[in-house]
């Protein structure tokens, strides 16, 4: 059961933004990013609640201020819920950051069909469940910025990981379609590749030596500079439906 801070009355001047996955690794980086911009941070979870609070703690040691909001993106009530949480709280909801997701390494020829179901649940689905529910926030306000964490794997494709970069491709075309529908409002949908980032999704993948010869720098990208930059093109007021990548792979 999802479990939410106390609604309230804790409309104080100032933008809301949502970080799916925030505890820990890009989601956490992310989430002092935007507190560092003034933000306040709905930090969200799915079971690792200590990790969490421990994002939570980091936010407040830089003067911001959020809370914390579990939800299972693969449970449209839970996402829907936590949303409806934020904005009674807050009373809008200015930016969404969908970060959360999973990964598993599989060859196509013989990805369980349970561990690409729970892949694509998670990472396309869940990506679309939040999106949804934070554009009915979106829509009425009249405003909004919708940043989805993309992978250089969903435009090229990787050995081994079939299902997450089949994830990661179809978040395109929704990002894409979302940008034209919602544009009129002027809500903003956008896609950003992170590159590599020493993460627990990483772990014995992380490249390094002879396998960085695909970035043209030959290194990976630094994370405070990628979360910064991230935070930076959710405020662009003029840009949308785009696909940014921040290494230095060539696409």
């Amino acid at each position: 059961m999802s479990e939410f801070p106390p609604a309230s009355q804790d409309r104080r001047a100032g933008r809301t933004v949502l970080v799916t996955g925030g505890s820990g690794g890009i989601g956490r980086a992310l989430c002092l990013a935007f507190a560092r911009a003034g933000y306040w941070v709905a930090v969200h979870y799915g079971r690792r609640r200590s990790a969490a609070e421990e994002t939570l703690a980091l936010l407040s040691e830089v003067g911001a201020q959020g809370a914390l909001y579990q939800a299972d993106i693969r449970s449209s009530h839970e996402v829907q819920a936590m949303v409806a949480a934020i904005v009674a709280q807050r009373g809008r909801l200015d930016v969404l950051l969908c970060n959360a997701g999973i990964a598993d390494a599989h060859l196509v020829v013989s990805c369980p069909e349970e561990a690409w179901q729970r892949i694509m649940d998670t990472n396309l689905s869940g990506t679309y469940r939040c999106m949804t529910a934070a554009a009915a926030s979106m829509l009425t306000q009249g405003t909004g910025s919708i940043v989805v964490i993309g992978s250089y794997a969903g435009l090229h494709g990787v050995h081994g990981q079939g299902a997450y970069a089949a994830s990661k491709a179809g978040l395109m075309g929704l990002v894409k379609s979302a940008a034209r529908e919602w544009g009129p409002h002027n809500i903003r949908v956008n896609v950003v590749c992170p590159g590599w980032q020493p993460t627990g999704m990483t772990s014995e993948s992380f490249p390094t030596g002879e396998r960085l010869r695909d970035h043209v720098l030959e290194r990976v990208s630094n994370l405070d500079d990628v979360s910064g930059t991230i935070c930076r093109l959710a405020e662009r007021a003029d840009m949308s439906g785009q696909v940014w990548n921040l290494d230095s792979r060539i696409l």
